[in-house]
């Protein structure tokens, strides 16, 4: 397994004023996770299995603001993520091109961290990639061109820009676990607990 085992607690804020926590679990080859609001009132949730080679094969998501809810369901078949969204009495169909390294993004704090230890396992100093990216509010997949570069030399600092005009400066320790991560719009998530990591 290419990212460290246990459990991850999140804060994010900005302006020091607390948006959400986030709450992960690596457990062998599978990665989960919770973003909550702090009343709770708003919920992003994900599991994900991995394949031999450390990539995402499948991934469940779901969103619930309130009273409503949407899932998804996602699995790699070929060159594409492939999947359906429900939301109250409908499903759509979605297909979303993977990337060369297959990279899938579903915007919790664990899929950075995998993209940049693929980066990092590959020996490059910066990446630039076609990602199925998992839009955390309709939970629609769709292809986009992320990139990262790696800031040191021992590759605890990272540059990763998700479109253009929209990055974050990252910090990993010595594990290989993201410990904090500062957006463009001055949000800061930074790592409060990890436990049987």
């Amino acid at each position: 397994m290419i990212l460290a085992q246990g459990d991850y607690r999140y804060e994010i804020r900005r302006s020091g004023e607390l948006l959400a926590i986030e709450e992960e679990r690596v457990d062998g080859r599978k990665l989960s996770g919770i973003r909550r609001s702090p009343d709770g009132a708003n919920r992003h949730e994900v599991e994900a299995e991995l394949d031999d080679e450390d990539r995402i094969w499948k991934v469940a998501v779901r969103y619930a603001r309130g009273p409503f809810t949407r899932t998804a369901s996602y699995e790699a078949v070929g060159e594409f993520l492939r999947g359906s969204v429900s939301a109250l009495a409908g499903s759509n169909d979605v297909a979303a091109k993977l990337g060369r390294f297959r990279e899938v993004d579903a915007d919790l704090v664990l899929f950075r961290a995998l993209t940049i230890a693929h980066v990092w396992a590959r020996g490059q100093a910066r990446w630039t990639g076609r990602v199925a990216a998992i839009d955390p509010n309709t939970l629609v997949a769709a292809s986009q061109k992320q990139s990262c570069r790696r800031r040191d030399g021992e590759g605890r600092l990272w540059e990763y820009e998700l479109r253009m005009g929209d990055s974050e400066e990252i910090e990993i320790d010595a594990a290989g676990r993201i410990v904090r991560r500062r957006d463009s719009r001055a949000t800061d998530t930074v790592l409060i607990s990890a436990a049987g990591a």
